[in-house]
């Protein structure tokens, strides 16, 4: 299987950087320390691409989409789209961008206001940015589009499944018509059968509309279904990089081929074959880092070099894809 064709570069992230501060006292607060949820993570995006995000809880996924919607101001770091910098935009250049970047968020349950309409909630960004013409027709448009019966625009989020739910906030988030789509763990909180309905739309939506998505998920089994190219985060940094079949069938990062190794395999006899690696030890505090590979403390190849030195995310000899080990080798433990 080949690497698919990318298109041009859409969105190009560059040392992005959040640290949250920890402070002590009550009336005279002061900085005793940091929290490293994104500690400097480049990528790049390309139009008509699904990159998929992965990692543990905990690894920054979620602060790093934040960052990109500007929920949460970076600490340092640059997401230029455009030609313009989501991390630098102010007033209305920004509002600009939003309708450009749009989100889908995890929860259905509680990214729906439960005390507006669906008609209302698909509505409010179009009333937010000004845009015109008929509203109620667009708010319909949309609901057919996601799958939902038009006529239930006037009905409340509780009167809806929780798949029913996150296609509203699919709606939501093509209001505007945007160019690329962040999807937080956009199936996570729903039962196996709805998340393959989802997906499927998703990817019927990325056809028709030509939507590039940054899907952040923690089940490699969902991300090897809709990503192009997948990228895996620990400890608030990206540690390999890669297409699908480079990530999933020739993993270089030991951290990468712990995550496969752990992936349920439905076939009885496989899975009594299968050489699961057992991490030791528990993830590090973002607020104190490991020196050199934030890795090293679990992983089976840590040697002196690893404390000493910060394996940069270049490309390796086991596989031309950019991993951060130095040691890196082609894995063993392969999905089918």
């Amino acid at each position: 299987m080949t690497a698919p064709a990318l298109g041009e570069p859409l969105l190009s992230v560059s040392g992005m950087v959040k640290h949250f501060p920890i402070t002590r006292g009550i009336l005279f607060r002061s900085r005793i320390g940091e929290v490293k949820a994104v500690d400097g993570v480049d990528f790049v995006l390309h139009k008509g691409e699904t990159l998929g995000i992965v990692g543990e809880s905990g690894c920054g996924k979620s602060t790093l989409a934040k960052l990109l919607m500007r929920l949460e101001e970076a600490t340092a770091g640059t997401a230029v789209y455009d030609g313009r910098d989501i991390v630098a935009a102010k007033g209305g250049e920004l509002r600009r961008l939003r309708r450009e970047v749009q989100m889908v968020m995890q929860d259905p349950y509680t990214s729906l206001n439960p005390r507006m309409t669906v008609g209302d909630i698909i509505a409010e960004p179009l009333i937010i940015h000004g845009v015109g013409g008929d509203r109620d027709a667009r708010v319909r448009e949309l609901l057919d589009l996601v799958g939902l019966n038009p006529e239930h625009i006037n009905r409340y989020p509780h009167q809806f499944s929780g798949g029913q739910r996150q296609r509203v906030g699919i709606a939501r988030a093509l209001a505007l018509n945007p160019e690329i789509i962040i999807c937080d763990e956009p199936v996570s909180a729903l039962d196996v059968s709805i998340q393959a309905q989802v997906i499927n739309l998703l990817e019927k939506l990325q056809a028709e509309l030509g939507l590039s998505y940054i899907f952040i998920a923690h089940d490699l089994s969902v991300v090897r279904h809709i990503c192009d190219r997948v990228a895996v985060m620990y400890l608030g940094r990206i540690v390999e990089i890669g297409s699908e079949d480079e990530i999933y069938q020739r993993a270089t990062h030991p951290y990468t081929q712990a995550l496969l190794s752990a992936v349920p395999v439905p076939d009885p006899d496989a899975r009594e074959h299968r050489n699961v690696i057992r991490l030791t030890g528990d993830v590090p505090s973002p607020a104190n880092p490991p020196s050199g590979c934030r890795f090293r403390t679990r992983c089976w190849k840590a040697t002196d070099l690893c404390a000493q030195e910060d394996p940069p995310l270049i490309p390796r000899e086991a596989d031309p894809h950019p991993s951060a080990c130095h040691f890196a080798a082609q894995a063993e433990h392969i999905i089918d």
